[in-house]
C-alpha cells in the first residue's frame, strides 16, 4: 500500500471486533455525562457496564461530542507518523461530532486531512469505511478514497426500532420521531435515519410484529440492488439482533452480515432493547 491513510471516526461509530484491522482507526469518544462523572464513550465505560449500571441508575445520563482538542490530538499524532486523515462522523443533524472534527482541521492547516458528514452513523459508516479500504488498497489518493466513502454512505440506510420513545426525547434527538410522543405506552416505534435525521415510520402493536416489519422495510429499501451488506444494531439484545440476521437471510442473499452494539453514547438516546438494521447496497 502506497499511500498512507488513517481513518478518524467518533466513538458513536462502534466497529465488530477484527473488522478492518489492517486499516489505522483512531476514535474520538463521546462523554457521557453522569452526575458528576464525566466518562468516555468506549474508553472509561463499555456498553455491558453501561446497560447493567443504566437498569438501576436514579439519574439518567447525558452525552456531549468529543472536543475538537480531542480531534486536533488525534490528528496531530497521525500526522506527525506520516498520515493523510480521513475523518468520518456520525450526522451532523444528530450531534456536534463534525462541527468538532472540522473545528480541529482548520485549526491544523498544515496536515492532510479531509472531513465527511456521514449524514448518518454506526455500521453505516463502518460498512462504508470497508468499501473505501478496498480502494485504498489500490493505492487510491485520500481524494478519491473520500469519494468512495461518499458514494458508498450514500447507498446505505438504518431502519430501527425502540423499545419507548422516552430516550429520544429526553435527549433532545427526536427529530421527526416526535409525532408518534403520546401513543399508547404499548405500541413499537419503528425510525428511520432519512436525510441525516430520525423520521418516524410505523406504530407496531408488538415487539415480533416489529421486528417482522423492520426486516421488510428493509429489503424494500434495497430493492434489487446487489450485493448487500447488513449489520444488525442493538442496545443490550444482541440475541434479537441475530435473530434480524436470520429473518433477513431468509429473504435475500448477503455477502457479508455482522453483528455489533451500539455504544454507550448511542444507548443514552435510543435507550436499552433497541434493535435496528443497517444495510449498504449496490456497491461493488
Amino acid at each position: 500500500m502506497e499511500n498512507k491513510i488513517a481513518v478518524v471516526v467518533d466513538s458513536t461509530t462502534t466497529l465488530p471486533q477484527g473488522f478492518l484491522t489492517d486499516l489505522e482507526i483512531q476514535s474520538a469518544p463521546a462523554i457521557i455525562i453522569w452526575g458528576d462523572e464525566e466518562l468516555r464513550d468506549g474508553v472509561d465505560i463499555q456498553a455491558d457496564e453501561f446497560y447493567q449500571r443504566l437498569a438501576t441508575a436514579k439519574e439518567m445520563p447525558s452525552t456531549s461530542q468529543a472536543t475538537p482538542v480531542m480531534f486536533k490530538e488525534i490528528y496531530e499524532d497521525l500526522s506527525t507518523r506520516g498520515f493523510e486523515i480521513l475523518a468520518v462522523t456520525i450526522s451532523s443533524k444528530l450531534s456536534g461530532m463534525y462541527a468538532s472534527a472540522m473545528q480541529a482541521k482548520e485549526s491544523l492547516r498544515q496536515a492532510r486531512i479531509e472531513v465527511v458528514d456521514s449524514l448518518t452513523g454506526t455500521m453505516t459508516i463502518g460498512m462504508s469505511l470497508g468499501r473505501m479500504f478496498e480502494e485504498m488498497k489500490k493505492g487510491a489518493s485520500l481524494e478519491k478514497c473520500r469519494q468512495t466513502l461518499e458514494h458508498a454512505l450514500e447507498n446505505t440506510g438504518v431502519i430501527f426500532t425502540v423499545e419507548t420513545l422516552e430516550f429520544l426525547h429526553r435527549g433532545g434527538r427526536i427529530g421527526g420521531a416526535a409525532k408518534f410522543l403520546g401513543s399508547a405506552l404499548q405500541l413499537k416505534p419503528i425510525l428511520e435515519v432519512v436525510n441525516g435525521a430520525f423520521e418516524g415510520r410505523e406504530k407496531i402493536r408488538t415487539r415480533s410484529k416489529a421486528l417482522e416489519r423492520l426486516v421488510d422495510l428493509t429489503i424494500e429499501r434495497i430493492g434489487d440492488r446487489r450485493p448487500v451488506e447488513i449489520t444488525a444494531l442493538h442496545a443490550n439484545a444482541e440475541d434479537v439482533a441475530h435473530k434480524l440476521i436470520e429473518m433477513v437471510e431468509e429473504r435475500i442473499e448477503t455477502v457479508r452480515t455482522y453483528v455489533t452494539a451500539v455504544s454507550p453514547a448511542v444507548g443514552v438516546h435510543l435507550g436499552p432493547g433497541t434493535v435496528g438494521l443497517a444495510f449498504m447496497a449496490g456497491i461493488e
